[in-house]
């Protein structure tokens, strides 16, 4: 079948640019954020709520942050307050983050708040970009870099690889380096997963839920499990057994900020 042809004349709205440049002006955008964070201060997994604050407040810090996200999308299940309803909610005193976001919200009971999820977290994803972090979408956790007794970066592939039948394709992954992970990757938990499969860290799996009980230990328990790894979120629920606490987020928002502390006042000690 032949290409149509338009034989008639319109005004010119756009600028004239080949398709060329667009290639290129893509693969170079690309190829300089792989260059320049191969080696990063912070490597965080999972683009959620969690690992999108740890990254936005450890930016702020200074510090060269990247998170990679397997999705094509980032946000994680902060779209969604529960059963494909939209609106997510925070108890006090997560709303005090939603604040510092310019985030609209309302009060619906004593120290229970209500947003659409949508407007919570492209605020979210917006402010964590303007702090400076880099992201790398569609790129899939593969093993930790492990080198004198401490986590030493991640090992990552091209997240469709996965999907592909191994009797077809061998797709080597290739490895990121940093001084400090956080492992903010949900319910997968993948990072603290390698090390439990090698026995070098205790698991314990997500308890029952119980809203209050387990946002307070998220956040208790936030903090690094072994030298150079740090979870968030709900890693931390997985790895320590703690009661899940379903659609409210604000032990996820808080767990990322102190992920993002107790990363910073890591790498302060190795620079001593």
């Amino acid at each position: 079948m032949q290409q149509a042809e338009y034989t008639d004349e319109v005004p010119k709205i756009f600028a004239d640019v080949r398709e060329v440049e667009i290639t290129r002006a893509i693969a170079n955008e690309f190829h300089d954020v792989l260059i320049n964070y191969a080696d990063s201060d912070v490597l965080i997994i999972g683009a959620g709520p969690a690992g999108l604050t740890a990254g936005r407040e450890l930016a702020l810090m200074g510090f060269k942050t990247l998170i990679i996200e397997q999705n094509n999308y980032l946000g994680g299940g902060y779209w969604l307050g529960g059963y494909m309803m939209n609106p997510v909610t925070v108890r006090a005193p997560a709303q005090k983050i939603w604040d510092e976001l310019g985030i609209p919200y309302k009060k619906v009971g004593e120290g229970l708040y209500l947003t659409p999820g949508p407007h919570a977290v492209s605020k979210l994803i917006a402010a964590t970009c303007d702090a400076g972090v880099k992201f790398l979408n569609l790129t899939k956790f593969d093993d930790l870099v492990l080198k004198n007794g401490r986590v030493a970066g991640v090992v990552v592939n091209w997240m469709p690889v996965s999907a592909l039948p191994r009797n077809i394709t061998c797709v080597d992954p290739v490895a990121l380096e940093s001084k400090m992970v956080i492992d903010a990757s949900g319910h997968d938990s993948v990072a603290v997963k390698r090390l439990v499969d090698r026995k070098m860290v205790d698991w314990k799996g997500m308890n029952p839920m119980w809203v209050d009980d387990g946002e307070n230990r998220v956040v208790h328990k936030t903090g690094e499990v072994y030298p150079g790894l740090v979870v968030a979120g709900m890693s931390v629920t997985e790895t320590f057994g703690i009661a899940r606490m379903g659609p409210t987020y604000g032990s996820m928002l808080l767990s990322g900020k102190k992920a993002a502390e107790v990363t910073a006042a890591k790498i302060k000690e190795l620079r001593r």
